[in-house]
């Protein structure tokens, strides 16, 4: 008060009028100010009690984000991974894969948000160990007011987007497995099998690893976006497709090479700068955790971009553009489980070791077990998902420049790691086995032996690339 009663005074001084004119206007003034002083806290304190009480409100930035993360991933499938898939094939079924991956995004929207979405994340109830319940089905609920928790206790974001985000990875999942094999699968047939593996196995995997009552969830596995989830449960899928529908006609004695590899690099560039939104939009919001994944998903995949050129230039004498891609996608993939949870040298080192690994994997591994997996997924995407889900249990150590867990022992979660990936493993090559033998039962899985000599464009589709 006596700062108050000071200040006035120098105005008075300030504006020429006398002390004793002053006194009595700064004795009003304070009596004034005292009594404002004893009702503000009366005022305050149920403004204070309402905004308690208030609803949390989606944060502007964290929700621009995620809505930014979502369009990333959509860049990833279309045209990311088309292009890549689309130049690694014969020129004669370059349009044939351009179209898979295309209308399977488009099936894949419309199944998670008619019944995807509330098996995905909802509640199961007695089964909500395994699947979630149809409490949201058809979107039941869902509105522009409704909101999804954040990793932040008391922060939010607006569920439609959180929907909308998680949509793109159950699409990119399903498309993945159309490499394993390219070039010689019916349309309509791949169609059926992508609907009934997405209901089948993506669903009651994301449930048990991403939804709080999830069997991986709650045992403490850590996916922070999709190592299990996307990678090895799509890389596994098409493993097993590739063994069941068999060998491309001429595989091993006809020449099989991609036919635009300029294609390739372009999206493999894409999927590069998409994967920013698949990693660092999982933090669900705009914070130091997204910077991280961000940083991460640069470095890893420069780690291992390198690790892979540097090995074939040492095996085969020269470095390939298809080489340093290829490294690219594993880094990329190595890092997917661990973005958020691993420092910028953790993510480094597993770079460095899935390079070369992947390397071996499609060329030595595929070569001596036989499988003809087109365009290489099991080989980097279900071997690089391996690594980076049991070096996240490694890595995620704070020792290690981690963020760690809580009870954090490196052998526990390593084993806990593990477990999530034999889980995912076994239950898609199950599932995956039983959906394409249904659909070879019903319809027939391959196309015929002379629609896959003249190529799957214009025998499918009455169409061609190059009209040359």
């Amino acid at each position: 008060m006596n700062k108050i009663i000071a200040s006035f005074m120098l105005l008075a001084m300030l504006c020429g009028l006398s002390a004793p004119a002053f006194a009595e206007e700064a004795i009003a003034i304070t009596e004034a100010v005292s009594a404002v002083a004893d009702v503000a806290p009366a005022v305050a304190a149920p403004a204070e009690a309402v905004v308690e009480a208030a609803v949390p409100v989606p944060n502007k930035g964290d929700t621009t984000w995620m809505l930014l993360s979502t369009l990333l991933v959509i860049l990833m499938i279309v045209p990311g991974l088309s292009l890549f898939y689309g130049g690694l094939v014969r020129a004669k079924n370059m349009l044939s894969v351009l179209s898979q991956v295309f209308a399977i995004f488009a099936l894949i929207s419309i199944l998670w948000v008619i019944y995807g979405y509330t098996l995905a994340f909802g509640d199961g109830g007695g089964f909500n160990w395994m699947i979630g319940d149809l409490s949201k089905l058809f979107l039941a609920g869902v509105t522009p007011d409704s909101t999804a928790a954040t990793f932040t206790d008391g922060v939010v974001i607006p569920e439609l987007s959180f929907v909308a985000f998680q949509l793109t990875f159950a699409a990119i999942t399903t498309a993945l497995i159309i490499g394993g094999f390219a070039e010689r699968i019916k349309f309509s047939a791949l169609l059926v099998f992508s609907a009934l593996w997405f209901t089948l196995s993506y669903l009651p995997i994301a449930h048990m690893v991403w939804a709080t009552g999830g069997y991986l969830f709650e045992m403490g596995a850590l996916d922070f976006a999709g190592g299990t989830v996307v990678h090895i449960n799509a890389g596994i899928a098409a493993l097993v497709g590739a063994i069941v529908i068999g060998k491309r006609i001429g595989y091993g004695k006809e020449p099989m090479a991609p036919h635009n590899l300029p294609m390739t690099m372009i999206g493999a560039s894409l999927l590069w700068v998409g994967w920013f939104g698949f990693n660092a939009g999982s933090n669900l919001e705009a914070t130091g955790g997204a910077a991280l994944a961000l940083l991460n998903t640069i470095v890893a995949t420069g780690a291992a971009a390198l690790a892979w050129m540097f090995a074939e230039w040492m095996l085969r004498g020269k470095p390939s553009m298809l080489g340093i891609a290829s490294g690219a996608i594993a880094g990329l993939v190595v890092i997917t489980p661990a973005a958020g949870l691993v420092g910028p040298m953790g993510a480094i080192i597993l770079g460095l070791i899935v390079g070369p690994i992947c390397l071996w994997a499609v060329s030595g591994l595929k070569r001596s077990l036989g499988y003809d997996d087109s365009l290489d997924v099991f080989g980097i995407h279900a071997v690089g998902g391996i690594i980076g889900a049991i070096g996240t249990g490694i890595f995620v150590s704070p020792a290690l420049g981690g963020v760690g867990v809580a009870d954090y022992s490196m052998m526990g979660q390593v084993m806990t790691q593990a477990t999530g990936v034999l889980i995912t493993v076994v239950w898609s090559g199950v599932v995956a086995f039983i959906c394409f033998k249904l659909v070879d039962l019903t319809i027939g899985l391959r196309v015929s032996e002379e629609a896959e000599r003249e190529g799957l464009d214009t025998s499918t589709h009455g169409e061609r690339a190059y009209n040359v």
